[in-house]
């Protein structure tokens, strides 16, 4: 394929960007990427009533998070309001529109009847110019909307890069309205004229738009306009195989960033999440845009597995530089109110848990004992604060205050105490965790000293011996 390729995503500003316009906007990406064409983003925002500029931020705030840049754009359908009505009067002059003068009570009127008879519910083409045929007079004072006059006859199919060939009967299709009455134009027609004007060569989008494929296929031949070609994603359902929604908890993309995940992570997932190459669960960005085509998409419904998504974010954390995490971590604890400069480097905390934890968040939750004391449960200090564990403490407290602090030397001091205490490895290393991060489990205990430091050590073994 040529570099002409032109690919776009257009969500409606009526909410966040979810889980499911993530993995559309990643698919359309990728293939303009992996084709080296364009990356269109649209603001579908003719939906005045429900679009927001909160909405419209989030959505860009997504995208950039997982760091889908696009080539032009973003384009606002509200800003091409003239160029919609100027194509609208051209089609009203060829003939391939109409003014339709029926009021809303006759149509909705008109549907009861069909439904009470068992028909499909459709407009009866009453306005519709034919030869020969006489139109109804016009209403006094009525305002019309315009429909497009859909061919009457014939098939209108397309063959999907999902879901193979497609079609409808153009009998099954009554004339959309394009233009309201009060001359706004309708959604399935701005998109048209959109991805024409755009030179969109390739839809990539969710399944729920079958339906108006054939109607955009139809304006865009009466437009003279060359047809793009068609990938309809199946569905996203949730782990428990419902649709996926809200109430599967964070479906927001930014939900995601919030909740800990890297973006690198949930790229990898989305792609996953449909579409596939050979065997690969783990693949960069660059493999993903190198390996990327419609062919792969499965048209069946994908469904989401969580814990899919936190082994392959403990994969990236893993792999992650510590600065970077450090930076993530500092920026957490910063929201919680713990100053990340009262403690040791992050850098040396998060390399010792980085292996050891599924999102951000939690590698916050372990990094934060290291700035500022974590007490313990009572029933912690019950159970291993016992006599003998702190005459223990106190023994090595005493060690660790001329000790090298190193991790040899460290190790050493434990084994001293253990040596002449009479004691094993878990009876000195699991109260000295408790006494010094409030918790039982840690990273080896040495490196746990070596990175605490041995002002922090000496202060926390204080409370307790």
């Amino acid at each position: 394929m040529a570099s002409s390729i032109r690919t776009r995503f257009a969500p409606s500003p009526t909410g966040f960007l979810h889980i499911g316009g993530a993995r559309t906007a990643l698919f359309s990406w990728a293939f303009a990427r992996r084709h080296g064409g364009r990356f269109i983003l649209r603001i579908e925002d003719t939906d005045v009533a429900r679009s927001t500029p909160e909405a419209v931020q989030a959505i860009l705030d997504g995208m950039r998070w997982l760091e889908l840049e696009w080539d032009e754009g973003p384009f606002y359908q509200m800003q091409r309001m003239d160029r919609y009505k100027a194509v609208i009067r051209e089609m009203l002059a060829a003939g391939t529109a109409y003014h339709c003068y029926m009021a809303p009570e006759e149509l909705e009127a008109l549907r009861e009847a069909q439904r009470a008879r068992g028909e499909k519910p459709r407009y009866d083409g009453r306005w519709r110019p034919e030869p020969g045929k006489v139109l109804p007079d016009q209403p006094a004072g009525g305002q019309p909307v315009v429909r497009f006059r859909n061919p009457a006859d014939g098939v209108v199919g397309w063959d999907d890069e999902v879901k193979g060939r497609i079609e409808f009967a153009n009998a099954e299709l009554d004339d959309l309205i394009i233009a309201r009455a009060d001359g706004t134009p309708t959604y399935n027609f701005c998109v048209v004229v959109d991805d024409w004007d755009m030179g969109i060569t390739h839809v990539v989008r969710g399944d729920d738009h079958v339906n108006n494929t054939p109607r955009q296929i139809n304006i865009l031949r009466a437009l003279g306009a060359e047809v793009p070609r068609y990938a309809h994603l199946s569905m996203i359902l949730g782990d428990d195989g419902q649709k996926l929604s809200k109430r599967h908890g964070a479906v927001s993309v930014m939900q995601y960033a919030e909740d800990g995940y890297l973006p690198e992570a949930v790229i990898n997932y989305l792609a996953r999440l449909g579409w596939s190459h050979g065997d690969d669960e783990i693949f960069s960005r660059d493999q993903l845009v190198a390996w990327f085509d419609l062919d792969h998409i499965t048209p069946s419904a994908a469904q989401f597995n969580t814990e899919k998504l936190n082994w392959l974010n403990a994969h990236y954390i893993k792999q992650a530089e510590p600065a970077r995490l450090a930076g993530e971590v500092a920026n957490r604890l910063a929201r919680r109110g713990v100053d990340p400069e009262t403690g040791p480097p992050l850098e040396a905390v998060v390399t010792l848990y980085r292996e050891r934890v599924q999102n951000l968040n939690q590698l916050a939750d372990e990094s934060e004992g290291y700035l500022r004391p974590l007490h313990p449960a009572p029933e912690l200090i019950a159970q291993h604060l016992t006599e003998t564990a702190k005459s223990a403490l106190a023994s090595l407290k005493a060690r660790l205050a001329t000790v090298a602090w190193e991790k040899p030397a460290l190790n050493q001091a434990i084994k001293d105490t253990m040596a002449e205490q009479g004691l094993k490895m878990p009876q000195v290393a699991i109260p000295l965790r408790v006494a010094l991060l409030g918790t039982p489990q840690t990273p080896s205990i040495d490196a746990v000293l070596e990175v605490l430091g041995r002002e922090r050590v000496l202060e926390r073994l204080a409370r307790y011996v």
